[in-house]
């Protein structure tokens, strides 16, 4: 069964090299190829999960070579969930954009450009959670970031090429830091595989250690949209299409999470940037909330409560604690399907009110009761409304911190909760302007910013995949809820799994040859 862990990176692969064969002819045939990719990439991911529950790391050493000299690629419970919760959402977006032409039927965005890229993004993905080795995940990072360069310029408009060189450039300096990361433990280990890393890090001096670690966590923070280093992603993920803004606001930043993750419990275990990483997870908290109370874009709004957000699963990776752990995964699972349903039904917002600009919205609640409800619901989660799930991860986040005590960890439990609150005030925001507000009949022609539909073409019916794509997901967030105890379980023994990395390094080094 070890042979299932790579199909997850080739099935994808596979199905983006047919589509190009195939060329731009076709269309049905290549809705065909991706959804049942992306579908048998689900499938795989949740038997993975499953075995690495049950019977522990799954693991495969490709070509035959023995670990540390190939690759190997290792699903343990915590990259086994990120596999099957990312996989769920990029077939939900999937669906999204088969409504929405991305592709189809615009000239600028040719199908034989958007779901190739697309389906290389989902195996860079899958590559990241699922290395054995640094260098293999900086591979899987690279492909999901060469096919996100293509996908957020999609139709070469200026403000997309625009936000796409600052994303470009951004991306491509945390890569470089990421690679001199690597060099740095190679030059001092003789090794980039982390179960073999795990035992040679703490070997080193103290100084030598630091240097690599602080190098590391920042690559990943770049990536994860930490603040400060977060001011690229509100600028950058609006003004891609909803299907590509949406999978990267629910999946791209995670993988920057998971890293820090990996680093903080396999490769550097200790804590010892405990307190630098609860200073930028409360800055990441305050300054990401506060960026989104002045916004009166609804995209912009939400990109800016991404960053927030992102200080909830560093508060809990800094707590080292098994509570906090668990928590945080909960938390990540919540948030990568929260925040795409979010930007899914931004794009239902702009398709039927005709923007996403709150002063040229209103009266959605009487002209489109559906995106109403698939709007309130996960705005509600988000917020942290019990019982949902977002309630249960930041419960859980706020009883560790308050387990653990101290006085910076009480001003970010305060901090988190200031947070919950002013991030329900800016949704609520949105959901008494875009959908309770008179609509705004009169607005001046001469007032639409440019780009925005004229006042005839607003009110476009909805395409039934659209709404599918993004009701599938609001299913999936309840789900959370409804499993909330079985999941949170599964939290736990996956936090308890992290925190005694020789269940990884024995799974990699059955003879125990790790040193």
């Amino acid at each position: 069964m070890n042979a299932l862990v790579p199909l997850p990176v080739l099935m994808p692969v596979l199905a983006a090299g047919v589509k190009i064969l195939i060329g731009p002819r076709r269309p049905v045939l290549k809705r065909a190829i991706s959804i049942v990719a992306l579908a048998a990439v689900l499938g795989v991911a949740i038997m993975l999960l499953v075995r690495a529950d049950r019977y522990g790391p799954q693991v495969t050493r490709l070509g035959g070579w023995p670990a540390p000299v190939g690759i190997t690629l290792v699903a343990d419970r915590l990259s086994a969930v990120m596999l099957a919760v990312s996989s769920a959402v990029t077939l939900c977006v999937m669906v999204y954009a088969f409504g929405q032409d991305v592709a189809e039927r615009d000239r600028d965005t040719p199908l034989s450009v958007f779901h190739p890229s697309y389906l290389l993004l989902t195996a860079g993905v899958c590559d990241a959670f699922l290395a054995g080795d640094l260098f293999n995940m900086f591979v899987g990072f690279e492909m999901m970031l060469m096919a996100s360069y293509v996908l957020v310029t999609l139709g070469g408009t200026m403000a997309r090429v625009r936000a796409g060189t600052t994303y470009i450039i951004v991306a491509l300096l945390s890569s470089m830091l990421f690679l001199v990361a690597i060099a740095v433990l190679y030059a001092a280990t003789g090794t980039v595989n982390m179960a073999q890393l795990s035992w040679r890090i703490a070997e080193l001096p103290g100084p030598v250690a630091r240097i690599a670690e602080v190098t590391l966590l920042t690559a990943f923070a770049v990536k994860a949209a930490v603040f400060p280093l977060s001011m690229w992603l509100p600028d950058s993920y609006p003004s891609a299409p909803t299907p590509v803004s949406a999978v990267f606001a629910g999946l791209l930043t995670k993988i920057g999470v998971y890293g820090v993750i990996r680093a903080e419990t396999l490769l550097f275990p200790g804590g010892h940037l405990r307190r630098v990483l609860l200073v930028a997870a409360l800055l990441s908290m305050l300054a990401g909330v506060l960026g989104a109370l002045v916004q009166i874009d609804v995209r912009r709004l939400l990109s800016f409560t991404l960053v927030s957000h992102i200080g909830y699963m560093i508060f809990g990776v800094a707590l080292d604690s098994a509570a906090g752990l668990a928590a945080t995964v909960f938390y990540v699972l919540h948030h990568i399907t929260i925040q795409t349903t979010l930007f899914l039904v931004a794009g239902l917002i702009d398709r039927r009110g005709g923007a996403t600009s709150l002063a040229r919205l209103g009266g959605l609640a009487r002209t489109a009761p559906l995106v109403g409800v698939l709007f309130f619901v996960p705005a509600m989660n988000l917020g942290g409304i019990p019982p949902l799930s977002g309630f249960l991860g930041k419960l859980g986040l706020l009883r560790a911190g308050l387990a653990q005590g101290g006085p910076l960890v009480d001003a970010l439990v305060a901090g988190a909760a200031v947070t919950s609150l002013l991030t329900l005030y800016s949704l609520v925001k949105v959901w008494n302007q875009a959908f309770w507000s008179a609509p705004p009949d009169d607005l001046p022609q001469g007032d639409l910013a440019q780009g925005d539909p004229p006042q005839s073409a607003r009110a476009a019916r909805l395409p039934a995949a659209m709404v599918a794509g993004s009701a599938a997901l609001v299913v999936l967030s309840l789900a959370y809820t409804a499993a909330g105890g079985p999941l949170y379980a599964l939290c736990e023994r996956a936090a308890a799994e992290l925190l005694n990395p020789q269940t990884y390094t024995r799974a990699v080094f059955p003879s125990g040859g790790a040193t």
